[in-house]
């Protein structure tokens, strides 16, 4: 099981990753959403904002939140995720992560990753 800063730390690596991709593209293909991922099995949940601009810090918050975008996951899997964003589809398909988010709003994330 992985720490919650090293959560933390995978979860700013895949932010940073969208910071690289072609400003246009991402211009494109990404809306500003804020967006959630809960760690399930130590009980914390980061927040951050992903947009045109790519995204903001990523922070660890209390309780609910309004993102529009949500993940839940083991903190292992999310490890895993963020060493190969590939296997975000595989994680999802085989029902590691849960998201709620808007089919359209995945989409978009899906062709940045």
């Amino acid at each position: 099981m992985a720490t919650a800063d090293e959560c933390r730390v995978a979860l700013e690596k895949l932010v940073s990753q969208l910071a690289q991709v072609d400003p246009a593209h991402r211009a494109e293909h990404l809306v500003d959403r804020a967006v959630s991922c809960e760690v399930t099995d130590l009980g914390v949940t980061f927040v951050t904002r992903l947009g045109p601009d790519g995204g903001g810090p990523v922070t660890e918050v209390d309780g609910s939140n309004g993102a529009q975008i949500k993940f839940a996951t083991r903190s292992d899997d999310l490890l895993a995720i963020a060493g190969d964003p590939s296997k975000f589809v595989q994680a999802w398909l085989t029902g590691r992560l849960r998201v709620q988010a808007s089919l359209s709003d995945l989409l978009r994330l899906r062709r940045l990753l």
